[in-house]
């Protein structure tokens, strides 16, 4: 993970609360005046000055602003070279087709079928346009208003969405109540609890818990569904928002060795975790010469000796309970949990922190446990962050005073990350030597223990590894659990027969969904970020296509999903892509369900690919070279929630989940029917090799770098009408060049009869500036008093992009053409054209300039259907669409 830290740079936040409307009585008015908005961005203000990211003079607070001043305060924010905040709160609105959103400023207006719908309010495209003006290194938008999930799609149509981090209030398509008029609004006011807290917060650290705030408090939205907020942002990229001062430890004596660091600042953990007794008194009842941590003790003690007093006051020595007891004393409940959770404990060089907790039958406190920090897979942490929290509690990590053995923390990462910081960067986990190399940053502490979701990634980390590694693994023999990798089909389109769900190849089946549907797609998630992914590429990979034929299988416009979960969460966001996307995800969550399953609108069947391996989460014990302290301890500890996991409780967790026993192949839970999943496993590609995980994670990262394009440029006589200017044929080639980076080679060919040949190279195939492009299609294209023959050029253009042995990288044929000369094909011509298209295994992107061209049976659409590319006319915003598929095979500009 990188999180930009953005103090001591120029950092703008812009509040804008729109409180009062002028425009609130029908037919034109808006709904109504919002007083929580006011509270909303006063409160906010002061968080966010107090927060050490922003200084007060680069805090804007923008009061109901019309339309005109709330753009001006925008352009004026936009000056932030940091991090830019843009933080919304009042009406928000979407036309019938839900495709954008509107901010709705003080002199918004809603006038129904006129061509501006909502005048008055700011398209939150519009909003975006401004913001990507702006220098800042990060650009966060914090939206509190009806439809504010609406903006999640409207984000990925940004060419530079990787500097902009989006949190929504509510998913799409959904009203919000703004609560009590008196109060900040119900996001506002946990998004203010949640900044003003101490402690570094980041944007996916405050998305993250404002989702868990909102969960507990159990509201709904309008329509009675669960109120559920959003993020958006890129894999990885996170930046600080505030950074309020902590206490600081008491230095403690320099020591040998090397320490494990620890998530909390927190005292030595002890071996024994002994119980704290209550000191006695001093002969005259002070507290003279007491230490301080005595005297917290005995506060805790004496609010203890408050359980023996009921109603009337009566002490009962005995210390039971007797009438409404100590919880009968209304400032005694409060208090105590507040010193039970925290003992402060004063000395020379500060405060530090005493975590523990009391007993219920003694004025006994409970030293720390020793915290065991597990690092796992992305998509398997709500799971084991399901069975750490089952285990804390159980009798296996309660000691006989009634203190427990052990505190769990678990956190995840990126799967390649942790194999690399594991294989051969444990020295700079241990100590970071820069800012390039700094796994602490990047994936976080130190961990004890480490559950991958395959023991093939644990043989990657020991296949020759450092010598001098600081860190010693040890896997156990046999997994925790099992989940087959599946293809999680809308059922409207899934197959019909056992066979065809259970018999197959994954490329098969996608075939199949292909010719059931032809609109169909499927979707990974990143094989970068989650195991699940990899897995999935390797059964990608391992039939007849070509590394690049079977990436296109699963292409998307936009970078993948990191997770599973986060997969199966973005497709409600539209019915037409969540109704025809396939989605290969882990079995569990069909299960398990995700953090949205609530919008989830699409019933969903588990088809059981054969060569793609499956989830196996394996127990890793981590020991780091130096850390030796409480080594028995820690060892013991580790060892207990190893065997937890392995025994009745922890399998329980498992089949709670949804997964399977990794050798019986059954569901763990068989009593309970899930729904579009087979109760009995076919027989699948188990587990995961090594070698396999390798080589499709190196051929996806070549697949995945610098592509191939060769542009077609009708330069024939009909072309006249359609060349000039940015929406032109040579304009519309211009802006997509965008879509390609330095590394990426392209050529430029002018198809036009003239002479003997087909077509003119214009420039020739190889990496070239983008200046350079432009002026050479400046200076040389042109339209030309001649036919096109699109078959013989087409043909040239197959044969030029033939694949080389060992060559995996991304390719693309873009035509751009009116469609005149294609339109005239006969069938045998265009029958050629098809079969070479299918023999290449080259798409081919076809824009037409001509209303319809791109209609189904039309000749340019047969193309681009038989080379599995796209075809794009006046309908799809050609210049947007086509930057959009070169970007795909491009890496883009630097």
């Amino acid at each position: 993970m990188i999180r930009f830290d953005p103090r001591g740079k120029s950092n703008r936040a812009l509040l804008v609360g729109v409180s009062e409307y002028d425009h609130t009585e029908p037919p034109h008015g808006v709904p109504g005046p919002i007083p929580a908005t006011e509270h909303n961005v006063n409160r906010l203000r002061e968080v966010l000055a107090r927060g050490q990211v922003f200084d007060e003079h680069e805090i804007t607070v923008a009061h109901s602003p019309s339309l005109e001043h709330f753009e001006q305060a925008l352009l004026l924010a936009a000056e932030a070279k940091g991090v830019l905040l843009l933080y919304f709160a009042g009406h928000g609105a979407i036309p019938s087709a839900g495709d954008e959103l509107f901010l709705q400023m003080r002199n918004a207006r809603v006038v129904a079928g006129g061509q501006a719908v909502f005048p008055g309010a700011a398209p939150f495209t519009t909003v975006l346009t401004m913001l990507a003006t702006s220098p800042a290194r990060r650009i966060v938008v914090i939206l509190d208003c009806c439809f504010a999930g609406n903006a999640a799609w409207v984000r990925e149509t940004l060419d530079d969405k990787h500097r902009l981090l989006l949190m929504m209030s509510v998913q799409a398509n959904h009203r919000i109540d703004a609560g009590d008029p008196w109060t900040p609004t119900p996001y506002t006011a946990e998004l203010v609890r949640l900044l003003d807290e101490e402690g570094e917060t980041g944007f996916l650290d405050l998305s993250e818990r404002i989702r868990e705030r909102m969960a507990v408090r159990d509201l709904s939205t309008v329509r009675r569904e669960a109120w559920e907020p959003l993020c958006r942002a890129e894999p990885g990229e996170d930046v600080l928002l505030v950074a309020k001062p902590t206490p600081a430890p008491t230095p403690q004596p320099k020591k040998t060795g090397v320490d494990p660091p620890t998530p909390v600042t927190t005292p030595a953990p002890v071996t024994t975790p002994a119980p704290v007794t209550t000191p006695a008194p001093t002969p005259d009842g002070t507290d003279a010469d007491v230490p301080r941590t005595s005297l917290a003790v005995r506060l805790l003690g004496r609010l203890r000796g408050l359980r023996g007093r009921g109603r009337t006051g009566r002490s009962d020595q005995s210390g039971t309970t007797g009438g409404a007891g100590w919880r009968g004393t209304p400032w005694a409940v409060p208090l105590l949990g507040l010193l039970s959770l925290t003992v402060l404990t004063a000395g020379t060089y500060g405060v530090i922190g005493l975590v523990g907790h009391l007993r219920d039958d003694t004025a006994t406190v409970c030293a720390p446990a020793l915290e065991q920090r597990v690092l796992t897979d992305p998509d398997l942490e709500p799971t084991i962050r399901a069975a750490a929290d089952a285990y804390l509690t159980s009798a296996a990590n309660t000691l006989d005073d009634g203190c427990r053995r052990t505190g769990i923390t678990v956190y995840s990462a990126g799967s390649s990350d942790v194999v690399t910081a594991l294989h051969r960067q444990t020295a700079a986990w241990r100590e970071p030597p820069d800012e390039d190399v700094n796994p602490q940053r990047d994936i976080g502490p130190q961990p004890d223990i480490w559950i991958p979701a395959s023991r093939a990634d644990f043989a990657r980390v020991m296949k020759e590894r450092d010598t001098d590694a600081w860190a010693v693994l040890k896997a156990a023999d046999e997994p925790l659990a099992y989940s087959p990798v599946v293809l999680a089909v809308p059922r409207a389109i899934a197959a019909d027969t056992m066979e065809s769900r259970t018999g197959l190849t994954l490329n098969r089946m996608i075939e199949d969904l292909s010719e059931r549907n032809e609109k169909a797609e499927v979707r990974r998630p990143d094989p970068e970020f989650t195991d699940v992914g990899l897995l999935a590429t390797i059964g990608l990979y391992a039939g007849d296509e070509s590394v690049a034929a079977a990436e296109q299988l699963v292409d998307q416009t936009g970078p993948p999903s990191p997770t599973a979960a986060e997969l199966l969460c973005t497709l409600p966001d539209r019915d037409d892509v969540d109704n025809q996307t396939a989605a290969l995800v882990p079995e569990f969550l069909m299960r398990s369900g995700v953090g949205c399953d609530s919008t989830t609108r699409t019933r969903r069947t588990a088809q059981y690919p054969k060569d793609v391996p499956g989830v196996a989460p394996v127990f890793v014990r981590v020991a780091w070279q130096g850390a030796d302290r409480d080594k028995e301890a820690r060892d013991a500890s580790a060892a207990s929630f190893q065997d937890w996991l392995t025994g009745e409780e922890g399998q329980a967790v498992f089949a709670e989940k949804g997964f399977r026993n990794p050798y019986k192949w059954e569901l763990l839970d068989r009593d309970t029917k899930v729904d579009g999943v087979l109760v009995a496993s076919p027989a699948l590609d188990r587990f995961a090799r090594q070698d396999k995980m390798e080589e499709a994670l190196k051929e996806y990262r070549a697949a995945g770098g610098p592509g191939r394009v060769l542009y077609l440029l009708d330069s024939s006589l009909s072309m006249g009408n359609v060349w000039k200017g940015s929406s032109g044929a040579p304009g519309l080639l211009k802006q997509s060049l965008g879509g390609l980076g330095g590394q990426d080679e392209y050529g430029v060919w002018a198809v036009a009869e003239t002479g003997d040949r087909s077509y003119e190279q214009l420039l020739k195939s190889g990496s070239h500036r983008r200046a350079d492009t432009e002026r050479a299609l400046d200076a040389r294209a042109r339209v030309r008093d001649a036919g096109a023959d699109p078959r013989d050029a087409l043909d040239a253009a197959f044969e030029e992009m033939e694949r080389s042995e060992g060559d995996n990288r991304r390719r693309l044929i873009v035509y751009i053409t009116d469609s005149e000369d294609s339109d005239q094909l006969t069938r045998d011509r265009l029958g050629d054209i098809l079969s070479g298209a299918r023999r290449a295994e080259v798409p081919v992107t076809v824009v037409s300039l001509k209303n319809g061209g791109c209609d189904p049976g039309r000749p340019d659409r047969q193309i681009t259907d038989a080379s599995k590319g796209r075809c794009l006319d006046s309908g799809d915003d050609p210049g947007t669409a086509l930057r959009d598929e070169v970007a795909r095979t491009g890496t883009g500009d630097e």
